[in-house]
């Protein structure tokens, strides 16, 4: 298979994925090994790397999510969690906690997650397609539109470079002069 049908081969994979809406996400408590499950099935085809139980364990300690109620994680922690796990590919986990503060501050939380979400999912499905101009009217919008970008952008940046990392390389044709 050539290098650009691979490319379209992938992009035609990744336009299908849509990650969940607050609502979509399981309403009922989860133990971790359901948690790691559940991040692996939403991340895993953006070829992410893999939340693991040690992430989480250390996004608690370190106060980035709530502690979990007698070992199970709610619906907030679970949005943390994936929201974490695709920003953390360009911001520090401390990073990500302020910028989700800054947004729910002025927003309730499920709002929020679901406007970045149907921004994250547009983008995906668009990806690989010429984008249209950004239409941020404050700095919020603009901070949305900007980290759905910047998560798009790395996910093509990412397959793109193993492409070409495990493509042969084609030495030039040397063309004698015809005299």
């Amino acid at each position: 298979m050539s290098d650009y049908k691979e490319y379209q081969r992938w992009l035609e994979l990744v336009r299908l994925i849509e990650l969940p809406h607050w609502d979509n996400l399981p309403n009922f408590d989860l133990y971790m090994d359901q948690v790691v499950a559940l991040m692996t099935e939403y991340t895993g085809p953006l070829g992410l790397e893999a939340v693991t139980p040690a992430m989480v364990n250390n996004y608690v300690k370190n106060k980035v999510i709530v502690a979990p109620t007698k070992k199970k994680y709610q619906v907030m922690q679970i949005a943390d969690i994936l929201l974490i796990t695709l920003l953390k590919q360009s911001f520090s986990i401390q990073e990500i906690r302020t910028g989700i503060d800054r947004v729910t501050a002025s927003e309730y939380p499920k709002q929020a997650y679901d406007r970045f979400v149907d921004l994250v999912n547009k983008k995906i499905s668009q990806i690989g397609k010429s984008r249209p101009d950004r239409n941020a009217n404050n700095l919020t919008d603009q901070l949305l539109e900007a980290a759905s970008d910047m998560i798009v952008d790395q996910l093509e940046t990412n397959q793109l470079v193993k492409i070409v990392k495990n493509s042969k390389v084609h030495e030039p044709t040397k063309i004698k002069k015809i005299k």
